[in-house]
C-alpha cells in the first residue's frame, strides 16, 4: 500500500447507541447521550466514532433490520440530533462513521411492503421471491445465520417464498437488480452530504448469492447447509463492490471499513489495496478460530497461543498490501477479557497486556465501548435473560444436540452478543450511571467496581493505560513507526509470548507475556521502556524477566542515539 491516508494515524471507537448513554431517562441510549460524552472520548484519544445502526427499526435484530434509511429512530433521537452530533464531533476533531446495512432491510420497510402488495411488480424485484413448489420442496436447503431455513412464505401470498439469510424480518435485497444498487448509492450519498466521514459496512460478502439456487451438503442433522458455506462458491462479487466504490466512495473520499469474513488472503489487495473496494477491513482471523458449523456448543475457545499465531499470520501476510482494522471486541462478540483471558489473567494487568498486544499492531485500532475499562461478560440465569436472537437460537441448538439445559446455558452465556450490549458502566451509582430510568436490558452487577468514575481517579487504571496507548500513537516522535512501520515478529517459538518489532525511523519492541508463568527474553540491545503495564521490569544481566501477563513497549536504541 503506497498511499498514506488521512485516517491511518487515527484511533477509532465503536458505539452501540442503545447502551452507551441515556440523556433523557427513558432507559435507552441516544444520540444526545453520545454528544454528551464527546469530551470523554476526546480525552481517551479517539478520532473516529463508528455508531451502530440508529435508523428506524422494529429491532428484531437490534437495528440491523432497517425500515427507513433516511431517518433516525425516535428511540435514539432525531435527524437534528444527528446533525448536532456530527457538528460537535467535528469541532473536536472527531469523524463519524455510520453502519451501512444493505444486504437486507426490514420486512417493515416500504420496499418490502410494496413487494408484498405486488410480488411480480417493480418492488418484488428488489428481493428474492420464488414460487412455492406444491410438493413443499424449498428452492435450496440453506440455513439462515439465525437458524431455520432461509425461505419464508411471503406475507399475503402463500404460493410464494422470500429469501432471508439472517432473521425472517430481514429480507435480502436483490443486488442483481440495478435499481437496488442505485437505491443504495442514493442512501450513501445522502448521508455523506450530511457530513459523515464514511461507513462500517455490514455483512457485505452476502450481497451476491450463489445462483441459481441449489442444495449444498447438509452441515447438521436438520438437512440444511450453513449459509456461510455458500459464500465459498460465489463469484464476481467484486463487480458490485467495484461499482459502489467508484460511484460513491471515491467521489466522497469516504472512509469505509468492511465486515469481511470470507475473504481469501490472495484477494486482500482487491479488498483493501491502493485501489481496493474498501479503505480497510477488520482482521477477524482470531474471531473465527475454533468456530464450528455445528454451532456454539461445538466451538472451541481460542487459547492465547492461538490468538498470537492468528495475529502474526494475518500481519505477516498483509504486510504493506493494505491497512487492517484491529479489534478484540465489538457488538457481535463476547467481552475480550472473558474470551481471550483465562480466569487467572482476568484482571487489570491481563487486560492491559491484551490491550498493548493488539493496539500496537500495524493497522487502525478500534476500541469497543467499555473495553477501555475492562467490562466483562455478565451472568445469565436462564434463557429468559437473553435478548439476542442468535443466542436464543444457539441455546436451542445446544439442547437439541443433547446438552443439558445447564450446559447449554454455559455455552450460550459465554458467546452471547448480549454480553457486549449491556449498558456502558459510567459509575457505581444506580444503573451504572447509564440512565436515570429503567434500562432496556439488565446492567452487569460488576459495575460497582468496574466503571469509568472509579478508573478516572486512579493513575494506574486500565482506562488511563488506554489513554497512554492512544497518546503514544499520536506522539510525533513515534507516530511514523507505530502507524506505518514494519511489523516483524520475533521469539515466535516461545509459547505464550507475543513479541514483535515495529520498525520505522525508530525500532520498537512489543513484548506481551500472555500466560501466568514468568518468561525470560534475551535482549542485548540498549533500550528504554516506553510503556509497562506493571510498576517495574525485572532484569537478569541481558535478560528481561516478564511476570505473568506483563506487557512492555521498548525502544531499542541505536549507537548514534542518546538514552
Amino acid at each position: 500500500m503506497s498511499r498514506r491516508e488521512w485516517w491511518h494515524d487515527k484511533t477509532a471507537y465503536q458505539i452501540y447507541p442503545k447502551s452507551f448513554f441515556d440523556s433523557d431517562g427513558n432507559g435507552i441510549g441516544d444520540l444526545k447521550g453520545i454528544t454528551d460524552k464527546l469530551d470523554y472520548l476526546k480525552d481517551l484519544g479517539i478520532d473516529i466514532i463508528w455508531i451502530s445502526p440508529c435508523y428506524p427499526s422494529p429491532l428484531a435484530d437490534q437495528g440491523y433490520d432497517i425500515s427507513d434509511y433516511y431517518d433516525i429512530d425516535p428511540r435514539f433521537g432525531t435527524l437534528e440530533d444527528m446533525d448536532e452530533l456530527i457538528a460537535e464531533a467535528r469541532r473536536r476533531g472527531i469523524s463519524i462513521l455510520l453502519d451501512l446495512v444493505v444486504n437486507h432491510c426490514s420486512d417493515e420497510h416500504e420496499w418490502f411492503r410494496k413487494a408484498c402488495e405486488e410480488p411480480d411488480g417493480r418492488y418484488g424485484k428488489y428481493f428474492y421471491i420464488e414460487d412455492r413448489d406444491p410438493s413443499g420442496k424449498l428452492p435450496c436447503n440453506w440455513r439462515s445465520y439465525f437458524g431455520g431455513s432461509v425461505w419464508e412464505p411471503l406475507p399475503g401470498h402463500p404460493d410464494k417464498l422470500y429469501l432471508h439469510m439472517f432473521h425472517k424480518k430481514q429480507p435480502d435485497l436483490n443486488w442483481e437488480n440495478p435499481e437496488v444498487r442505485e437505491e443504495v448509492y442514493r442512501i450513501i450519498q445522502w448521508w455523506m452530504n450530511r457530513g459523515i466521514a464514511g461507513f462500517r459496512i455490514d455483512a457485505i460478502m452476502n450481497i451476491r448469492k450463489a445462483l441459481p439456487f441449489a442444495d449444498y451438503p447438509a452441515t447438521r442433522n436438520d438437512g440444511l447447509c450453513d449459509a456461510s458455506e455458500t459464500l465459498e462458491t460465489v463469484e464476481d462479487i467484486g463487480d458490485f463492490l467495484d461499482e459502489m466504490r467508484d460511484r460513491v466512495f471515491i467521489p466522497n473520499n469516504a472512509l469505509t471499513i468492511g465486515e469481511v469474513f470470507h475473504d481469501k488472503y490472495e484477494d486482500l489487495e482487491d479488498f483493501i489495496g491502493d485501489n481496493g473496494y474498501f479503505s480497510s477491513m477488520f482482521d477477524f482471523s482470531h474471531v473465527v478460530k475454533g468456530q464450528s458449523l455445528l454451532g456454539w456448543y461445538d466451538r472451541r475457545q481460542i487459547t492465547t497461543e492461538e490468538y498470537k499465531r492468528c495475529v502474526i499470520e494475518a500481519q505477516r501476510f498483509i504486510s504493506d498490501k493494505g491497512f487492517y482494522s484491529n479489534v478484540i471486541e465489538n457488538h457481535d462478540r463476547p467481552r475480550a477479557a472473558s474470551y481471550y483471558l483465562p480466569p487467572e489473567g482476568r484482571n487489570e494487568t491481563g487486560k492491559k497486556c491484551l490491550a498493548l498486544a493488539y493496539f500496537m499492531l500495524r493497522g487502525l485500532p478500534f476500541i469497543y465501548q467499555g473495553q477501555e475499562i475492562g467490562m466483562e461478560n455478565t451472568l445469565f440465569d436462564s434463557p429468559d435473560d437473553f435478548d439476542d436472537i442468535s443466542t436464543l437460537d444457539e441455546y436451542q441448538v445446544a439442547v437439541d444436540a443433547g446438552l443439558s439445559e445447564k450446559e447449554a446455558m454455559e455455552v450460550a452465556a459465554l458467546y452471547s452478543r448480549d454480553n457486549a450490549r449491556l449498558p456502558m458502566q459510567w459509575a457505581d451509582s444506580r444503573n451504572a450511571g447509564f440512565t436515570s430510568g429503567d434500562p432496556w436490558i439488565s446492567v452487569n452487577p460488576d459495575y460497582t467496581y468496574i466503571n469509568v468514575c472509579e478508573q478516572e481517579k486512579r493513575a494506574d487504571s486500565l482506562l488511563n493505560f488506554y489513554r497512554q496507548l492512544t497518546a503514544l500513537r499520536k506522539d510525533p516522535d513515534y507516530r511514523e513507526t507505530i502507524v506505518w512501520g514494519e511489523f516483524i515478529p520475533v521469539y515466535e517459538d516461545q509459547e505464550g509470548l507475543l513479541a514483535y518489532h515495529r520498525k520505522g525511523d525508530r525500532d520498537l519492541l512489543i513484548l506481551a507475556n500472555l500466560k501466568s508463568q514468568t518468561q525470560t527474553v534475551h535482549i542485548d540491545t540498549e533500550h528504554r521502556v516506553l510503556l509497562n503495564n506493571m510498576e517495574d521490569i525485572r532484569r537478569n544481566n541481558s535478560d528481561l524477566v516478564l511476570e505473568g501477563w506483563q506487557g512492555v513497549i521498548l525502544e531499542l536504541v541505536r549507537s548514534d542515539q542518546q538514552i
